[in-house]
């Protein structure tokens, strides 16, 4: 499903989903792009000692290891629920540079990809996983979750995930309180979001990038 790996601006490796003919991260930094967006926007944003992150999209596992080494690094324990219909091989996840680029063991980040569908995987003492194989558009989360990476690809060329029915979906899994992170900006994504009833805030884009979004569950 995945082709070779592609060098990105900041040395990591992306690849590119075949059917979709799209990228799983952009050219512009693969671990650049995942930390702007989904960590400091969203994960760094939450205060509490316990964090239940959903993530829309597992793609490469990077943003599951971004986080998982957040969570060794600030002591908080984190429970990771994340729903994918097309997962990567553990042959081509083996061949990623991640854990080179951030100076880390490879063990844990084929962990990530190795351990079990459809069932809870404590990873490390901080990090428990629940990695879902389904669509998206079907799936009911199965916690209360404080912030929500979307990572689907684009909405060209997944339009079915990034709707009202969705968000909504999305919506009544957060706490009050609650995120939701994207890297996209289009309108129709804001509009989205807002029709489902959260408060929609344009942040500066990864890597030059103009625009990403972070939605907020008000009540």
């Amino acid at each position: 499903m995945a082709a070779s790996n592609i060098i990105t601006a900041d040395g990591s490796h992306t690849i590119k989903n075949e059917p979709f003919d799209e990228l799983y991260h952009s050219e512009r930094g693969a671990v650049m792009e995942s930390l702007h967006v989904f960590i400091g926007a969203g994960f760094q944003q939450i205060s509490s000692s316990h964090v239940n992150v959903y993530e829309v999209g597992f793609g490469t596992g990077l943003n599951a290891l971004l986080t998982l080494l957040e969570a060794q690094k600030t002591g908080k324990t984190v429970y990771y629920e994340t729903v994918e219909l097309y997962p990567i091989s553990l042959e081509s996840a083996s061949t990623l540079n991640f854990t080179q680029q951030l100076g880390v063991e490879n063990g844990l980040f084929l962990q990530l990809h190795s351990c079990p569908w459809n069932e809870e995987v404590a990873i490390t003492p901080y990090f428990t996983v629940r990695k879902i194989r389904q669509d998206a558009t079907l799936y009911k989360p199965l916690k209360l979750f404080n912030v929500v990476y979307f990572d689907a690809f684009s909405c060209n060329t997944q339009p079915e995930l990034w709707t009202e029915g969705l968000f909504t979906l999305i919506y009544n899994s957060l706490i009050t309180s609650g995120l939701l992170v994207t890297y996209s900006s289009k309108g129709l994504v804001k509009q989205a979001l807002r029709t489902a009833g959260f408060t929609v805030k344009r942040l500066p884009g990864a890597g030059g990038k103009r625009h990403m979004v972070r939605a907020v569950k008000l009540t």
